[in-house]
């Protein structure tokens, strides 16, 4: 069942721009120029795309902060702009550079001001809270103001602030910006929990690329306010024309190798990098190596999923 639905959405704005000493122009950019997708119930989905895409615009659509120029838009079987009230009961919202917590206050009175804005019963309040408090490791902060806290501990407090009245949505802008490794290994453990275990439906948006890899199944890419690609991160991989690389160890330096289905592009004494198609197997590739040069060793090393996407907008770009 879908969950979140667009169908032919657009937003347009109006910019006015100097134009002379003593005039302006008007024109109009479109952020968002006829999205249509559909994301179902439990989905974990990667909404990524480069600055100024229309990310941001899409999200606070969803949200219902602003209203589609036209097309139609449903979260939970709500119309976001026309029942801002209602949908909030429905869904959770976390932007990494913005806190939803009451700054001079601790965490302990931001969530019990949650509990009375959500009309959330106390027992399920409590539940909800001693369950994010353990899993985000909040329990030494709840009496902390906010103001003193450091970055990833205010992220994981918007994150357990987000999820106290079980939104059936949780949106996410940029979750981990900022954070350190450990901070962000605590979050994403979070997040696959909510997602796995509850069945949260997550749209998430970064540019931390980590985070599409080890929490979502599915990836849209945005480019000028359209998707360019909806999939999984293999056909990502396969849309985007990425290489996987050969480090081949030879026993002694040799001129470049050649076997069928890859090519060298780097020779350095007796080691030699090969490139072949991503989502081709490297098996034949590695026992016609093996079998026509004298070799000491070899591994595979993925292609990295920014560079994947950084030649699709490329693409797009230049179509």
């Amino acid at each position: 069942m879908a969950l979140i639905e667009l169908d032919d959405v657009h937003r347009s704005f109006t910019v006015r721009t100097r134009a002379g000493r003593l005039r302006r122009e008007k024109r109009e950019v479109r952020a968002v120029d006829g999205l249509s997708f559909e994301i179902g119930a439990g989905e974990c989905v990667g909404y990524i795309g480069p600055n100024g895409a229309g990310k941001s615009t899409t999200i606070k659509m969803l949200t219902g902060i602003l209203v589609p120029s036209s097309g139609r838009l449903r979260v939970a079987g709500v119309d976001p702009a026309r029942e801002r009230t209602r949908l909030a009961q429905r869904i959770g919202v976390v932007f990494g550079q913005r806190t939803t917590l009451w700054w001079d206050l601790p965490l302990r009175d931001s969530y019990e001001l949650a509990r009375r804005i959500y009309r959330i019963p106390d027992a399920r309040y409590r539940a909800n809270l001693d369950r994010c408090v353990e899993l985000l490791d909040l329990g030494a902060l709840l009496d902390t103001p906010v103001r003193q806290l450091s970055l990833g501990q205010r992220m994981r407090g918007d994150l357990a602030a987000a999820l106290l009245h079980d939104p059936q949505v949780l949106y996410l802008d940029e979750p981990t910006i900022g954070l350190d490794v450990i901070s962000k290994g605590r979050v994403r453990e979070f997040l696959r929990e909510v997602n796995t275990l509850q069945g949260t439906t997550v749209l998430l948006t970064t540019h931390d690329l980590t985070d599409i890899e080890q929490l979502c199944g599915r990836v849209m890419v945005i480019d000028h306010g359209r998707v360019v690609y909806d999939g999984g991160l293999d056909g990502l991989h396969a849309a985007g024309e990425s290489e996987r690389t050969l480090v081949v160890d030879l026993a002694e330096a040799h001129p470049a190798i050649v076997v069928p289905g890859a090519r060298v592009v780097k020779v350095e004494g007796p080691r030699q990098w090969l490139a072949f198609p991503a989502q081709e197997s490297a098996a034949p590739i590695v026992a016609a190596v093996a079998d026509r040069y004298p070799l000491v060793d070899l591994s595979v090393r993925e292609p990295a999923i920014e560079d994947v996407i950084a030649r699709m907008y490329a693409e797009v770009a230049i179509g």
